[in-house]
């Protein structure tokens, strides 16, 4: 099929490539044109698994990339996947789907061909029918004949992205019409995986009620685990036997510093700010938000019980990326940690596999190592952040430590002598 992708971010750019390994032709359109360069090269702008050796299979073959709405009367599909973040209030921001929407509508115009306009961006129930749909087809002029529209929610998880497209748990279309769902599922028929066909406010609720779930199950779990700290119990046997459970299940019943990245924070937000708009009182969800803003928190006390003032401290934080596999830190726990140990005096020198760079953006002034020795080294006390996995190999290195308190907000160290935030 004849695809075009409009946003080449990270739902856009993994989206595009994955769609061109199934074998369709894919046009990415992206504003940014140093970003457009840096695909058509072969180069993907920022980093996850197996990205890269997909993008440079495909790249001036199958996809394309470009910063123009320009060959859009080829197109079968046209699938929308920019950046909806959240506004000052916390509820999402349309602002680049309604901007999208427009360019779309004035560059199918005249074009007589039946095209499919999905939405792939996590946006709120109603948001397709009522926003995206009118200014497509009034910047385009046509009709309901010519045009259907979809929405498709994206379940990618950072770090694992290309095997959860090529390998998904469930396929969600919602429709405005039959003939619009009938081509636009023609994209994935190479795909093994249960398809749901349901109205278009349906798919879009999918999203933010499965994300709004996985962010409880976090918060849950570290409410448990505060508890299990102050008791002496150990929450990962507590919650291993929880997950044995087959209606619970062990996925994302793990304890410690909460959820961070570009969807957990902001769905649930928006999510509750789309409950109280319709006069609802959402106390849970909130609850979800509030014990996952406290959590960071938890982590600079436990470290001042054990080292006292962290005034002029040598404190070494391991792991910078909202988790492991990426370089992306939106969200990410390790901000607030640091924010907290700069507001004590702490001295803070940081080490992430692949984060440091982006990372700089938001903490420009710290001190950054290109290994985890060097961190290390002389250090009043460590903070593990993220969990990757190479961090279960460090031992050696915390004998350079000037005191060896090691404190995980994750649990990935096989080294003796640490405990974690709540454990």
């Amino acid at each position: 099929m004849q695809i075009s992708v409009v946003g080449g971010g990270y739902v856009g750019l993994v989206s595009a490539v994955c769609l061109a390994e199934l074998g369709h032709i894919v046009r990415l359109i992206e504003i940014d044109q140093k970003k457009v360069d840096l695909i058509n090269h072969g180069i993907p702008p920022i980093f996850e698994l197996g990205l890269e050796e997909i993008l440079k299979k495909n790249i001036g073959s199958g996809l394309i990339a470009l910063s123009g709405y320009e060959e859009m009367e080829n197109a079968d599909c046209i699938v929308i996947c920019v950046g909806t973040p959240p506004d000052k209030e916390g509820a999402a921001d349309l602002s680049y789907i309604k901007s999208a929407a427009q360019s779309i509508g004035k560059a199918v115009k005249d074009i007589d061909k039946y095209q499919v306009i999905t939405v792939k961006s996590t946006v709120p129930p109603g948001t397709t029918e009522t926003l995206v749909k009118p200014i497509v087809m009034q910047n385009s002029g046509r009709t309901n004949d010519t045009l259907g529209f979809c929405m498709n929610p994206e379940f990618l998880r950072e770090g694992r992205a290309i095997d959860d497209f090529m390998h998904p748990d469930r396929i969600v279309i919602g429709g405005d019409c039959d003939e619009a769902v009938r081509i636009f599922r023609k994209i994935y028929e190479n795909l093994n995986a249960p398809l749901l066909s349901c109205s278009l406010k349906a798919a879009e609720m999918i999203k933010y009620a499965s994300n709004a779930f996985l962010a409880t199950k976090i918060s849950f779990s570290n409410e448990i685990g505060n508890l299990c700290k102050k008791m002496g119990i150990d929450v990962y046997d507590v919650m291993k036997g929880v997950g044995y459970d087959h209606r619970i299940n062990p996925y994302f019943l793990n304890a410690g510093l909460g959820f961070g990245g570009s969807c957990f924070p902001k769905d649930v937000s928006a999510l509750v700010k789309l409950a109280e708009k319709y006069g609802e009182k959402p106390v849970l969800l909130k609850s979800v938000l509030s014990i996952n803003d406290k959590q960071p928190a938890r982590i600079v006390s436990l470290l001042e019980e054990r080292i006292g003032s962290l005034k002029s401290k040598h404190i070494a934080v391991l792991g910078l990326a909202f988790k492991d596999n990426t370089d992306d830190v939106r969200d990410s726990r390790a901000i607030p940690v640091i924010e907290k140990l700069l507001k004590k005096g702490a001295n803070v020198v940081a080490y992430d596999p692949m984060a440091n760079e982006t990372m700089k953006k938001v903490f420009p002034c710290i001190k950054y190592c290109e290994k985890p020795g060097a961190a290390l080294s002389g250090a009043d006390a460590c903070l593990v952040l993220t969990e990757w996995p190479q961090f279960s190999d460090l031992n050696d290195e915390f004998r350079l430590m000037k005191n060896r308190v090691i404190i995980e907000g994750r649990r990935i160290l096989s080294a003796d002598v640490t405990e974690g935030v709540c454990w």
